[in-house]
């Protein structure tokens, strides 16, 4: 079995709130695993995941990242490879472009995309085209 989590159960895993609702949460997952299933997570809850931990939880990005990781680290939870491979960029919590922008970069990547944007700080970025408001910008 194949289930992908959605971002109320990613949070009740990370948070462990509500405590009653977050123990079904864990129970269930622990389930799937044990079963030989899979929990996957998708790149959209990921990116919702990391700016509820920050918003709602008051999380410092830092340590957002890092449950977010550590959550993908585990048996029989998965993250994309791209969202993998975002997550284990030295330095994240401080870079720019950051998380949410370098995920959607990697998405488009893994499928042989490049990507257009405004945001300047996506020009280090390979495979980017960046669009300025004038020439001389």
């Amino acid at each position: 079995m194949i289930c992908g989590l959605d971002t109320s159960i990613v949070l009740r895993l990370l948070t462990g709130e509500p405590r009653g609702l977050a123990l079904r949460a864990v129970n269930r997952v622990l389930a799937i695993t044990r079963s030989g299933g899979l929990c996957t997570v998708s790149d959209l809850v990921a990116a919702e995941s990391y700016y509820a931990l920050q918003h709602h939880y008051k999380l410092p990005k830092a340590e957002a990242l890092s449950a977010l990781a550590a959550l993908g680290a585990g048996d029989g939870i998965r993250f994309s490879e791209a969202a993998g491979a975002v997550l284990r960029t030295k330095g994240l919590a401080q870079a720019n472009p950051g998380f949410a922008d370098r995920l959607i970069h990697a998405g488009y990547r893994q499928s042989g995309h490049g990507m257009l944007t405004c945001e300047r700080a996506a020009a280090s970025l390979d495979g980017v085209e960046v669009i300025k408001e004038n020439a001389s910008s």
